[in-house]
């Protein structure tokens, strides 16, 4: 445990070394919580990559990188007199306590979806004692597009503004479609850009209802058509096309000769087998 509080306390002071204005890093000393927090998400994107790639070197790594950036946060915030680290892990600390009654008090939780309801409540009555009256307050507008939508929809829904079912969604979506139709014959872009968002955004809920993370769903996506794009290249420079040269038709006999590839590849590879701990 000393040999932990060491290894913390020393990745604080290489932080206040690298800001100390009196032989710290130039370019450390310059930046600001505005040019830091790019790095800040892209830190919390390579956590993400690390575990999806399912590799725990680099998830080690890459966890490291995204505490480096708590850190620097909060030392820029200690030269200012707001508050240091250990005011932020106290925090932390206690709104977990509190959150999490029957872990820490004599509360009962019989499920993890009981769970889930009583950290919202508690949520709702911090919201309250912040003066926050919307269900929607608290959501942050940097937020990724489709993470935001899906927020929304989740905090609209608990006060009952949501469809019962999946299908009358897909009903929406219809008419979402239909409506996309119609300004493509006119060409507004405002309005086509209006369109496509609601189109979006009720993609989302379609997801939401299927109990399908939608963020999840399109990295997916966007993940086979890497793989299958590359495979599209390589096939073209076994045969020594040109991909500029090929026509559509040309194209898409490529494609689906990659599509099939990829599909056989997929059928070949072991489900993931869930894991002991119930996580």
């Amino acid at each position: 445990m000393a040999e932990n509080r060491c290894a913390l306390e020393q990745l604080l002071e290489v932080m206040r070394r690298l800001r100390d204005p009196a032989g710290g890093c130039p370019w450390d000393l310059e930046q600001t919580f505005a040019t830091i927090a790019p790095y800040t998400l892209e830190e919390a994107y390579e956590v993400v990559d690390a575990i999806e790639r399912g590799d725990p070197q680099a998830l080690r790594e890459e966890l490291g990188d995204l505490l480096l950036q708590v850190v620097y946060h909060a030392q820029m915030a200690a030269e200012r007199g707001w508050f240091d680290f250990h005011q932020v892990a106290r925090t932390v600390t206690d709104k977990m306590i509190r959150r999490h009654p029957h872990v820490f008090g004599d509360a009962r939780v019989d499920s993890a979806e009981a769970q889930v309801e009583a950290w919202e409540a508690h949520k709702a009555r911090e919201r309250a004692a912040a003066g926050r009256t919307s269900v929607l307050d608290g959501l942050p507008l940097a937020l990724p597009a489709l993470v935001r939508a899906l927020k929304l929809q989740q905090r609209a829904a608990r006060v009952g503004f949501d469809w019962p079912q999946a299908r009358e969604v897909l009903d929406k979506l219809d008419e979402e479609m239909a409506e996309l139709r119609a300004e493509l014959v006119r060409g507004e872009r405002a309005r086509l850009e209006d369109e496509v968002g609601d189109l979006l955004f009720t993609l989302v809920n379609l997801a939401r209802k299927l109990e399908i993370d939608p963020e999840t769903a399109l990295r997916r996506a966007n993940a086979k058509f890497e793989r299958r794009f590359r495979t599209v290249e390589r096939l073209a420079r076994a045969r020594g096309l040109d991909l500029h040269a090929l026509d559509l038709a040309g194209l898409e006999r490529l494609w689906e000769e990659a599509k099939a590839a990829d599909q056989a590849d997929a059928a070949d590879t072991p489900a993931p087998q869930p894991s002991s701990s119930g996580t």
